[in-house]
């Protein structure tokens, strides 16, 4: 279960930035939306509304980094630029490092790991667990010197190994996982089941639910998972196809077509059908199908059904952790609304799965049965850095009260109480209206 995460110095966000999915003591309401791992307690879900460009989708880059960071760290050459990319609006910060850091549980064990960096190397790094009782350090690391405790599970020699294996450019985490070192193995299995994706491009989710589909147990929960979404087909083919020139856009460059071709001769790819049940000439059915390329006759909120199916099911499955950004792109607000309430059932979700998405879609503050600490805003302060802030904490600024459980959330929001709305108001209709030479 993931507890919490952090950012800081990365894109639109300045100063660091919190995603907590640690509850409320105070918030009663949903008790049951509260899971449990020995002492240790998360939420089941957490949303985020934004304005556009308020930093949402960079809030969850900055999740998606750390794991981009372990897997080049034994890829890359010593030489290799680290993908760098710090706030720009305040002076001093530009050569300041990034910073990230991971609260999560994993076999009843609590584990912060973190580092921060630069474009050219790792400033720090560490991890530290915690069982019963005080938080055990494990490693840490300072520039060129990394202090190793005894508490870190792993042959002596091979964590030797590793210590003169790390580049300046890679991270320590990294080469103790690739020398097969128990604790960095159990943390990358955890890391395994943590998925980030782009609800407005969900394509590269295709081939993850394509490779899910080769189990069957998966197979048949991913065909009863669209079956109920009711999309208007009946059965779905997932066929292994050797790839053909024939495949490829005609308004390819000749020579581009060329180098594909090269490449890609004799590989095996996939092809995705639908099945439709066709009708006579009086709308009734007349016991015969058709299939058709699923790509080419579905529409895009239907493609992302699919492609998504694979991840969703997945994280309900193994307890995993999903990032949703654009969670209601191209998909009907009840199919969203439905997504989300897999994660809130302990029907649907027994292995205490958890979602946490970025919306525009209000209904769900109404439909949804979220808590109040499940309901983060974000947006930018006065120097356009990207700040966070949780419905539990927020208070009115003339009585300093806070947000009652059982006020209509949507309502309120929209009205620009709690922030985090696109300011679009009169000056904007005047803009307009002047192109016509008119005024109000």
């Amino acid at each position: 279960m993931l507890v919490e995460f952090s950012v800081s110095n990365f894109r639109s966000i300045c100063k660091k930035q919190v995603l907590s999915l640690v509850p409320s003591n105070q918030q009663l309401e949903f008790t049951e939306n509260i899971k449990t791992s020995g002492n240790n307690k998360a939420l089941n879900a957490l949303a985020l509304y934004g304005a556009n460009s308020s930093g949402k989708s960079n809030l969850f880059k900055g999740f998606e980094l750390i794991e981009t960071m372990l897997n080049l760290s034994t890829k890359t050459n010593s030489t290799a630029k680290l993908p760098y990319d710090p706030f720009l609006l305040m002076e001093g910060l530009s050569d300041q490092p990034t910073e990230v850091e991971v609260i999560f549980l994993h076999n009843g064990v609590r584990y912060r790991y973190g580092f921060s960096y630069n474009e050219s190397r790792i400033i720090s790094e560490w991890l530290f667990r915690k069982k019963i009782g005080r938080e055990v350090e494990l490693f840490l690391r300072e520039g060129d010197i990394i202090d190793v405790s005894s508490s870190f599970k792993g042959s002596k020699k091979l964590i030797d190994t590793a210590i003169e294996a790390t580049r300046d450019n890679a991270l320590f985490l990294s080469f103790c996982d690739m020398l097969n070192i128990h604790e960095a193995n159990e943390i990358f299995k955890w890391f395994k089941n943590v998925m980030v994706l782009d609800g407005l491009n969900t394509s590269d989710e295709e081939f993850k639910t394509v490779k899910l589909w080769e189990d069957e147990f998966y197979r048949e929960k991913i065909v009863s998972y669209l079956t109920a979404l009711n999309l208007g087909f009946m059965d779905i083919l997932v066929e292994k196809k050797e790839f053909e020139s024939s495949d490829l856009s005609e308004e390819l460059d000749d020579n581009l077509r060329k180098i594909i071709i090269e490449k890609l001769v004799g590989q095996v790819g996939f092809r995705v059908r639908t099945v439709h049940e066709k009708y006579d000439r009086n709308g009734k059915r007349n016991g015969q199908r058709v299939a058709w390329n699923f790509e080419e006759h579905e529409s895009e909120g239907t493609q992302k059904a699919f492609h998504t199916s694979g991840p969703i099911l997945r994280a309900l499955l193994n307890g995993g952790v999903i990032l949703i950004d654009e969670i209601e792109a191209k998909v009907h607000p009840e199919i969203t609304l439905n997504i989300i309430r897999l994660f809130l059932s302990e029907t649907t979700n027994p292995y205490n799965a958890q979602i946490i998405f970025a919306t525009h879609d209000t209904n769900i503050l109404h439909y949804a049965n979220l808590r109040r600490d499940q309901i983060n805003f974000i947006e930018k302060n006065g120097y356009e850095g990207s700040e966070v802030y949780s419905l539990s904490d927020f208070r009115y600024k003339k009585s300093n009260l806070k947000e009652r459980h059982d006020v209509d959330k949507e309502k309120r929001y929209l009205e620009g109480r709690y922030g985090a709305i696109p300011m679009i108001g009169k000056s904007f209709r005047e803009t307009i209206s002047h192109w016509y030479g008119k005024e109000g």
